[in-house]
């Protein structure tokens, strides 16, 4: 049975006392453009010139017949069938229910779930890209289908996918926020010009920014000449302070002057991977230090002189994720490289 078919067009003259069937959108180039009148709003006759005014002539009143829904309920068992943790729904707006993160923390997204749903037909998910940093209230999701009236069936199809995909993964949800945690982070700033006090340090300011941003701290700066030796014995001194990350700027290209690659592997730290597939910041070093007690893997980074200028680098890819509690592994780093240019 079609759509049409359920569709009653009535003139708007004629529509006084009856009941919308849907939003109704005004644009005033500009100025505005939103929800004139939501759907189940009564008409009045004081409505009518505000109807023609944005070109509705004719409205519709639905009746719908079994097995069809309105366009309201079928989004919001959309963003129902895939919203989880640190989330909520938004009430349904012009057809569209929205996912809303209630903290702030890292979006996590199943990519291929979204691929899956979007591929049955007049379904609408829209998401945010996974492993982005959100803040409260932002939206995450937005679920709709396209036309005003459409099959239950295709949103069963899509909550029957949802569970069975979060069967898949052994996942509660397939679009979550995860929390940051408040890390305490040892810096060490490596480099004879800033160590002499030749030159000042920009990067302590820039790296400072950047972690407070997912509410953790530096609790100490120290710096560093370029000595192997000295390097070393700063990475062991955060370690013994039981920081929970070490970042290590300076001294990461391949001049013969920088030691710091050489002084995270010589620390006893398990080298993930020294350089990734991202531009700027392929000269990053990813690393994990075992703690004595064996019970602790402290992230140590080092990070290459991009972070002082560039806004987005490998950086800003792996603190967030790191600071969700996140173990980042060499898969992570190789898949950096589809999307990861970021300058030529």
């Amino acid at each position: 049975m079609k759509n049409d078919s359920m569709l009653k067009e009535v003139r708007v003259q004629d529509a006084i006392g009856m009941m919308l069937a849907h939003d109704l959108t005004q644009i005033l180039p500009g100025r505005f453009k939103g929800r004139l009148f939501k759907k189940g709003h009564v008409i009045r006759d004081t409505d009518i010139e505000q109807l023609l005014s944005i070109g509705k002539e004719h409205i519709y009143i639905i009746e719908l017949q079994g097995g069809f829904i309105h366009e309201d309920e079928a989004a919001l068992r959309l963003a129902e069938a895939v919203c989880g943790n640190f989330t909520k729904l938004s009430d349904p707006h012009e057809g569209k229910v929205s996912v809303l993160s209630t903290i702030n923390g890292l979006a996590k997204v199943n990519p291929s779930f979204v691929d899956k749903a979007n591929a049955v037909d007049q379904v609408v998910i829209s998401t945010l890209r996974n492993n982005t940093v959100v803040k409260e209230n932002q939206s995450l999701v937005g679920a709709r289908v396209i036309p005003l009236i459409v099959e239950e069936e295709k949103i069963c199809r899509i909550e029957q996918l949802a569970l069975q995909w979060k069967e898949k993964t052994c996942s509660d949800s397939l679009v979550s926020v995860k929390p940051f945690r408040p890390f305490k982070v040892g810096l060490v700033t490596t480099g004879g010009e800033v160590f002499s006090g030749r030159i000042a340090d920009k990067f302590g300011p820039i790296v400072r920014e950047k972690v407070a941003a997912l509410g953790s701290e530096i609790v100490e700066q120290r710096l560093v000449p370029d000595d192997r030796e000295h390097i070393v014995a700063e990475i062991r001194y955060f370690a013994e302070q039981g920081v929970d990350m070490i970042l290590l700027t300076g001294g990461m290209s391949v001049d013969p002057d920088d030691r710091t690659p050489g002084a995270i592997q010589a620390s006893g730290a398990e080298i993930i991977s020294y350089g990734t597939p991202m531009l700027p910041g392929s000269m990053l070093m990813m690393a994990y230090l075992k703690v004595e007690d064996g019970n602790r893997m402290i992230p140590v980074l080092g990070l290459p002189g991009c972070v002082m200028h560039d806004p987005y680098t490998s950086f800003d890819v792996l603190l967030p994720r790191i600071c969700a509690g996140e173990r980042i592994t060499r898969a992570d780093i190789t898949a950096m490289g589809y999307g990861g240019l970021y300058s030529c």
